[in-house]
């Protein structure tokens, strides 16, 4: 059974950094998988942040909305990976969704949360004027 968790969310003040994790288990014998990360705030559809393909083949890819601000990147714990925000604005608050899928990434998959298949249950990010 596959399961995404994300952690590390919380409160910060704009101009700041988090660091987000994404826990992924039962995937771990495929020889790689897509990850992202989306965002969503309240009434509004899930906006696509970043992705990457797990064995690196397809590298990180960013929105317009975090390219630059953002680095998404292997964690040092088997099958985690990490989205480090920096700069933050008070638009970045979200609810922050960590997403998998048995498949290859495409960039405009970011645009399309429906590609993927697993979701975890998603982290508040709230950042402060």
């Amino acid at each position: 059974q596959v399961q995404v968790v994300e952690s590390g969310g919380g409160s910060v003040q704009a101009g700041g950094s988090l660091t987000l994790t994404c826990a992924v288990s039962g995937l771990s014998h495929r020889p790689y998988y897509c990850l992202a990360w989306f965002r969503q705030v309240p009434e509004e559809g899930r906006e696509g942040v970043a992705t990457v393909l797990t064995d690196l083949s397809f590298p990180p890819t960013y929105s317009d909305s975090v390219k630059g601000r953002a680095a998404l990147s292997k964690g040092s714990a088997a099958d985690t990976w990490l989205l480090r925000l920096n700069s933050l604005k008070t638009e970045d608050s979200a609810t922050y969704y960590c997403a998998a899928t048995t498949s290859s990434c495409y960039t405009y998959w970011l645009k399309d949360p429906s590609r993927f298949q697993y979701w975890g249950p998603g982290i508040q990010v709230t950042v402060s004027a």
